[in-house]
Formats: structure tokens, C-alpha cells, sequence
């Protein structure tokens, strides 16, 4: 009896428990579990931490050659057109989908611009405007397709990358508005090409605009209800659905913002070519995508920062400029992208996986 009613007592004691026993079964976290549920948190501290040491080793390898106001405000120069197309590419993706026509619907847009004004005698500011609307209204027909239509977001802009590059070319018969006559007769359309200087930096209109975009999308996610739901759309739709986040409508709002922020990447193009060319930035979505991966936003969507797109926009400039001023072969250039880009990706699988 006496045993019987001990183990009773025990029994009773393990179901009331203590907070040592139900300390027990608290799962514990070791230094690793830390880092992956800390990434999770903050996806853009990966690509930071990547940017920040290849500073600091070209800093170290070419001194002050590289590390100086003039040389660190080229990069930011270089990477202004990556840097706004890959905004617009981040609130494709974040939804878990991908926009393969960005590059030519900015290069369709600026083409508009021009043509606009000296094929069709408008005002410069009219053109302007004209370009920002086609580029809002290709955004507009690939969001509709796609949130309307449910057709795949990669067929969809495949199809319309291809449409709009041979609208492209048919429109403007391939002519190049050369830099005298925009400087001459629209200057406007050069606007973002002009620059400020503060101390031994050089900020171009075009690089201040990318500052301020970036900014100004990253707060709209973070802090608006339209932003919660353009992540919780990407995170899961269906669920999405069912508490009340009007699907649809925040597709179609994304792709056409994304199309008109492409738009506003053809004017600032024009800019820094000086010209109206509708040959350049054939490559803008492949380096918007390498912007955004590196950046640390997940292509599963739900899960990232327009923050970090920026901060792989300028991991792709340090390398570039920074191995081409130590004078290497550029195609060392394109193999340590690949290798950032595999491994961001593999980075972002570790963290989903602790995270689920």
C-alpha cells in the first residue's frame, strides 16, 4: 500500500508539474537554431554581412583606389537601373511570382519618350508621361492575366516579354535618338542623368530616385495594410483569400506598379545613356532577378526585403567594379554572381526549413 500510494503521489506530482518539469519539455536552441531563426527574421542581414566584407576586402586590396566617396557613389551610379528594376521585379516575387518582361517594358517606355517627342512634335513632359502610362498598362494586362486568368506568371510575362521587345523594334525600326538632339530639343528626358556633388560624391538625379524608391516601398510593405497583404498573397493566397485580402485586386496592383517603376526605369535610362536607345538593357530582368535573389527574397515568395534586393544590386557593382580595377578577366566576375546566387538560394532552403 505504502508503494502503491507513493507512486500515486508521484504521478499527481508529474500532472500538476513544476516549472522544472515543464521546462522539460521546452525545445532547446543551440547557437545554430539562433542564427537560421535570426535570418528568418531578417532576411536582408545575409546580404549586408556580403556586402560589407567584399568592401572591406577590396578595400584592403586596392586602398584608397577603391574606398573612396568618388569610387563607392560609381557603384551606386552603375547599379541605379539594376537597382529600380529589381524593386519592381521584389513586389512580383514576393507574391511568389516573377515578371520576365521587365527589361522590355523599360526599354519600350523609354522608347515612347522619344518618339513621342520628336516623331509626333508632343511636349517633352507629355512624353514623359505617355511612356510612364504604357509602362503602367503593360504592368496592368500581365497582372490581369494572371490574377483574373490564373495563367502561370512565368508563361504570362515570357509571352509579353517577347510581345513588347518586337513592339520595340517595329515601332522605332531600331533608330537611336542620338544625345545632341534630347540635350538640344527635351532635355527633360536627361533629367535623371544630371548630378550633385557633396564633397568628393557624385549623385546622379537617377541614383537619388533608386534611394528614394527604395526607401519609400520598403515602408509601404512593412507598415501598411497593403504591404502586410502583398506578403501574406505570396505566403499563401488561399488562406490570404479566406481572411479577408482581396487576391486579385493586389496582383493586378502589383504588376502594374511594377510596370510603371519599369517605366520610370526607361526615363532614368535615358538619362545615363544620354540617348533614347532601343537596344540597351536587353539583360535588365536577368540582372533584376540576380538582384533579387542575392537580396535574399525568397522566389517561394512571402518572405524578404526590398532592402536586401538593394544590397545585392550593390554586391553585383562592388564585384564588378572592384575586380575590374584589380584588373582580372571579367568572366571571374560572372562565375563569383553564379556562386552568389546558388548559394543565396541554398541559404534561403536552410532557413524555410527551421523556420516551418
Amino acid at each position: 500500500m505504502t508503494s502503491d500510494a507513493s507512486v500515486t503521489k508521484s504521478y499527481e506530482s508529474a500532472i500538476k508539474g513544476s516549472p522544472e518539469t515543464v521546462a522539460e519539455f521546452t525545445p532547446h536552441r543551440t547557437g545554430v537554431h539562433r542564427i537560421q531563426h535570426l535570418l528568418h527574421q531578417t532576411p536582408s542581414l545575409v546580404p549586408l554581412i556580403v556586402l560589407l566584407t567584399a568592401i572591406a576586402v577590396f578595400a584592403v586590396a586596392l586602398g584608397s583606389k577603391f574606398f573612396s566617396p568618388f569610387t563607392l557613389t560609381l557603384i551606386l551610379q552603375q547599379v541605379a537601373i539594376t537597382g529600380i528594376v529589381g524593386a519592381a521585379q521584389s513586389l512580383v516575387i514576393l507574391t511568389a511570382g516573377i515578371d520576365l518582361s521587365v527589361g522590355a517594358i523599360m526599354v519600350l517606355s523609354s522608347v515612347v519618350m522619344g518618339q513621342f517627342t520628336f516623331r509626333y512634335g508632343l511636349p517633352p513632359a507629355f512624353a514623359v508621361l505617355c511612356g510612364l502610362g504604357c509602362g503602367a498598362l503593360m504592368g496592368f494586362i500581365n497582372g490581369t492575366l494572371v490574377a483574373r486568368m490564373k495563367l502561370p506568371p512565368f508563361i504570362v510575362t515570357l509571352g509579353m516579354w517577347q510581345i513588347v521587345l518586337a513592339t520595340n523594334f517595329l515601332y522605332s525600326a531600331n533608330e537611336t535618338i542620338r544625345s545632341q538632339d534630347i540635350a538640344n530639343d527635351a532635355p527633360i528626358l536627361q533629367f535623371f542623368g544630371e548630378s550633385v556633388r557633396i564633397g568628393g560624391a557624385v549623385f546622379t538625379y537617377g541614383v537619388i530616385a533608386m534611394l528614394l524608391l527604395v526607401l519609400g516601398l520598403a515602408y509601404i510593405l512593412r507598415h501598411t495594410a497593403w504591404g502586410r497583404h502583398v506578403y501574406a498573397v505570396g505566403d499563401d493566397p488561399d488562406a490570404a483569400e479566406l481572411s479577408g485580402v482581396q487576391v486579385r485586386r493586389i496582383l493586378v496592383t502589383v504588376y502594374t506598379l511594377s510596370g510603371l517603376i519599369c517605366a520610370l526605369a526607361g526615363w532614368v535610362l535615358i538619362g545615363r545613356l544620354g540617348s533614347v536607345s532601343p537596344t540597351a538593357g536587353q539583360f535588365a530582368n536577368i540582372e533584376s532577378i540576380t538582384a533579387v535573389v542575392i537580396g535574399g527574397i525568397s522566389l517561394f515568395g512571402g518572405r524578404g526585403s526590398i532592402l536586401g534586393m538593394m544590397f545585392g544590386a550593390l554586391i553585383v557593382g562592388v564585384f564588378s567594379l572592384g575586380l575590374k580595377m584589380l584588373g582580372t578577366d571579367p568572366q571571374w566576375t560572372y562565375l563569383l554572381i553564379g556562386l552568389l546566387i546558388i548559394g543565396a538560394v541554398a541559404v534561403d532552403q536552410w532557413i524555410r526549413k527551421v523556420a516551418a
